[in-house]
């Protein structure tokens, strides 16, 4: 009978030793995207920032300025953090952004500095003057090249669909000047070694609804061709390029320039070899949302991933799962926008009228 005992104690402990050893060990880093919704320094400076000056109709001084910077570097450093994983992003895509100098103060705040992040910032021919960005934790990502693409699209463009659309109201209006042409973001490229490993992260910001979400379709159906093309570049000089294109698209997972003029699929299963997978198409048919709009949630902040990082390969990185980041404190808590994102208010300094999102990479430790 003790023989059997033993053996019985032998087998159970045997086999927790496996298991102990089967357990693998992985690097996680945290990709972010955050609508940063008017970044805006106190300076007069030569753009159409006269609204978030100390005399502007947003009476934006510096102590507002500073707290704006404090709240955003709270949420920032904690995008995807939790038990397991304990540090800030490796990459922050933003938008929203005035100049360079403003994500210099954000990076120098306390929650931010201990990442000791870098900055790639162009200036875009956007007529609010706000621009895209990225910021990358220096001991993990050393840039190699970067570029902005600009977009060029033009109030002629039409849309195939002619339906009467209700105007929305936005303070990111499309703007033209006597040559027809609607200045907008620019996309930024930039390519560059994740712990040795080459990766490509592409930062959009579509061009909004402004007069109308079918009536400007047109302009962010032009903006999802060029990011295809985009993609089709890094693919031309490497075929099984990783890249993550991540932005506030100002249309939902759903909508043609993402589904047609990217081409991202809902299904792992779905994406061809160089296509695109969009993890947050399942979260919006879930309910989720990343903004709200007239009572209606929507996921405008999207991050999507190459093929090359949705195989099952985990010797080098790949895509884990995505999230949205929209913690209590972020949300608004009475009133009329109740549940909605905290936002900047005539008696509150908040955070953005978007929610971060987020994805996890994962590579095996050997």
């Amino acid at each position: 009978m003790r023989i059997k005992k033993f053996f019985a104690l032998f087998i159970v402990f045997s086999s927790m030793i496996s298991a102990q050893a089967q357990q693998k060990k992985y690097i996680v880093h945290t990709v972010a995207f955050y609508n940063l919704e008017n970044l805006f320094d106190t300076i007069n400076n030569p753009n159409n920032d006269e609204e978030w000056l100390p005399s502007g109709a947003q009476h934006w001084t510096s102590k507002k300025y500073h707290k704006k910077l404090e709240n955003l570097a709270r949420v920032i450093s904690e995008i995807g953090t939790n038990d397991q994983q304990k540090e800030a992003p490796v990459f922050v895509g933003g938008a929203e952004i005035e100049n360079r100098g403003v994500l210099e103060d954000l990076v120098k705040q306390p929650k931010m500095a201990p990442w000791n992040y870098g900055i790639v910032h162009f200036d875009s021919p956007d007529k609010r003057g706000i621009d895209v960005a990225l910021l990358y934790q220096k001991k993990h990502f050393k840039p190699t090249s970067y570029i902005n693409i600009p977009l060029l699209i033009y109030r002629d463009q039409k849309s195939e669909d002619t339906k009467k659309d209700k105007e929305e109201v936005t303070d990111d209006k499309i703007e033209v000047t006597t040559d027809n042409r609607v200045y907008t973001r620019d996309i930024l490229l930039v390519t560059g070694l994740l712990d040795g490993e080459e990766v490509n992260v592409m930062v959009n910001h579509w061009p909004s609804r402004s007069g109308g979400e079918k009536k400007s379709s047109p302009f962010r159906e032009a903006a999802g061709r060029l990011a295809r093309k985009v993609m089709d570049s890094v693919y031309k000089v490497n075929p099984n390029a990783k890249i993550i294109c991540m932005g506030d698209l100002n249309d939902g997972t759903y909508n043609k320039s993402v589904k047609v003029g990217l081409g991202a699929k809902l299904k792992k299963t779905e994406v061809q070899p160089q296509g695109v997978y969009n993890p947050f198409e399942q979260m919006a048919k879930e309910g989720n949302a990343s903004l709200f709009y007239r009572d209606a949630g929507d996921i405008f902040d999207q991050i999507m991933v190459s093929e090359s990082l949705i195989k099952d390969d985990y010797s080098t990185f790949k895509y884990w799962k995505a999230g949205i980041y929209n913690k209590p404190f972020m949300i608004q808590t009475d009133g009329q926008y109740k549940g909605y994102p905290l936002r900047h208010q005539a008696n509150e300094v908040g955070f953005s009228d978007h929610f971060p999102v987020y994805i996890y990479l994962i590579k095996e430790v050997k």
